[in-house]
């Protein structure tokens, strides 16, 4: 079992070989290379850009209704009469149409499109600003996870430190075995948090991955830290300025003024239509004589609905229920702007506070540990004031990480939250994703979990395939041909060869 292990393990790899699978090597990932990359790839953007097709479509579709149609018809018809002689004929026509009237209902169906072909593409633009801050909280949220993985692993390193030294210091006879058990405990407890800082950073990474909708196996290596750049906008510029700039309110507007407009498609029906027809009929009568006759029609048709029983009325008022339920989202989101603003604001204005008053901690607690362990090693120390200071020192450097990356977060979210667009590389980066479409086979594979493979190396599969095949045939005939015992002793052997 276990030579059949190695055996298909060597086959895998080989075809991951053959294949072009990316190979775990590690990749240098600086944050702006990050966006760059998630806009240019990201799965749930290249859903929300699919919107944009669909508003498109949608605006054609409104077009198309106000424009000229053509269509046709054939008829067989069989009349009996009262005389118990029968007609039986025979008619084909062609009539094309065109609305030159519709009191205002097609024009208010293509602006609604229009609006909505807009909204769809601010909508487009909203998400890509969205997973840029996805992007920078993952980004930053790894490195904070490193960091503490770096704390971490020191502590458990002063921690062994110590209780090597107690041990040292109990084998002479100056030390009692409690301090030997309780500096025990400190590092197994000091282990602990490591673990979990490592898996915490192993999620964040994950987490990057997948916004980055890269190989979810791929290491790798962030080049890319905190540094502090000071923000200067005051709060009500913040506001001011996402008020006149966030692209999801414009949405709200475009959607209230799509109601508008079905508000005035619905009251068309209280008004004519006009339409102009024209087109050429043919007929043929079989009975009771043979008869041929064509002629060509033209005219324009009113149409006005007098009495509908209240539908329209209904329809208008349902319009206008939806009217005033888009601006009062609008006037919703506004409010949920300024909360959002202000929240992330104050935030960022703590971080910055802590990062200020953590950085001289540090350095104390640095001193206060390195004076409580000389202190025990000379004999005149506790051993609570060692673990006491190793505490102090663990949380005086995580809080100083902590409120860098919550600094760096937070503001990152305040320019989100203003509606700050993306720059001209990222809008370029995200343009890729426009140019680069998933070709219809893989797109349809990824939906039924089918590996995708290669053209170039499909050829190479198959001949390799074959190959394999023919020497399988060979083993078998020479298999059939020897004896029992000849044919366990080319088992053995195959076996082995398989193992080398």
């Amino acid at each position: 079992m276990k030579r059949t292990s190695c055996g298909r393990g060597a086959a895998l790899l080989a075809f991951a070989m053959l294949i072009g699978l990316p190979t775990a090597s590690c990749a240098d990932l600086s944050l702006q290379d990050a966006i760059d990359l998630a806009l240019a790839q990201n799965t749930g953007l290249r859903i929300t850009q699919k919107d944009e097709d669909v508003a498109k479509a949608a605006l054609k579709q409104a077009k198309i209704d106000n424009g000229l149609k053509i269509t046709g018809n054939e008829s067989l018809d069989t009349t009996l009469h009262r005389s118990s002689h029968t007609k039986s004929e025979n008619g084909i026509g062609v009539t094309a149409s065109y609305p030159i009237y519709t009191s205002g209902k097609a024009e208010a169906a293509i602006d609604s499109s229009e609006l909505g072909l807009k909204a769809a593409e601010l909508s487009t633009e909203r998400s890509r600003e969205n997973l840029k801050l996805d992007v920078i909280k993952a980004y930053y949220d790894a490195l904070e996870a490193r960091r503490t993985v770096d704390v971490r692993q020191e502590t458990v390193d002063k921690y062994q430190d110590h209780y090597t030294n107690v041990s040292q210091l109990y084998a002479a006879g100056s030390k009692a075995r409690i301090d030997v058990i309780r500096s025990s405990v400190e590092l197994s407890n000091a282990a602990q948090d490591l673990i979990k800082a490592q898996n915490s950073y192993e999620v964040n990474l994950a987490t990057l991955r997948n916004y980055l909708n890269v190989d979810r196996s791929e290491p790798l290596n962030l080049t890319s830290d905190f540094s502090y750049d000071q923000f200067n906008i005051d709060m009500d510029a913040c506001i001011d300025y996402a008020y006149r700039n966030r692209k999801d309110l414009l949405i709200d507007l475009y959607k209230y003024q799509q109601a508008e407009n079905d508000i005035k498609a619905a009251k068309a029906d209280f008004g004519p239509s006009v339409t102009l027809s024209a087109g050429p009929s043919w007929s043929h009568t079989f009975k009771p004589s043979t008869s041929s006759d064509s002629d060509i029609t033209a005219g324009a048709t009113l149409s006005w609905n007098f009495w509908d029983n209240g539908l329209t009325r209904a329809k208008v008022q349902q319009a206008e229920a939806s009217r005033d339920k888009a601006k009062l989202t609008l006037t919703k989101d506004q409010e949920d702007i300024d909360l959002s603003l202000r929240q992330a604001y104050y935030n960022m204005r703590e971080a910055e506070k802590r990062l200020n008053s953590t950085g001289d901690a540090v350095k104390q607690a640095e001193e206060d540990y390195f004076i409580a362990r000389e202190k025990y090693r000379a004999g005149e120390g506790l051993m609570l004031d060692i673990i006491d200071a190793q505490e102090a020192l663990s949380t005086a450097r995580l809080n100083y990480i902590s409120a860098e990356y919550d600094y760096a977060r937070y503001k990152a979210t305040v320019e989100n939250a203003m509606g700050i667009g993306l720059t001209d590389g990222e809008k370029e980066a995200a343009a890729k994703m426009t140019a680069t479409a998933v070709p219809a086979e893989q797109a349809e594979r990824a939906v039924l979990q089918e590996p995708v493979v290669p053209e170039n190396a499909k050829a190479r599969v198959d001949k390799e395939t074959k190959g394999l095949a023919k020497k399988a045939d060979k083993k078998k005939a020479a298999a059939a041909a020897a004896s029992d015992a000849s044919a366990e002793v080319i088992h053995d052997l195959a076996e082995g060869e398989i193992t080398k």
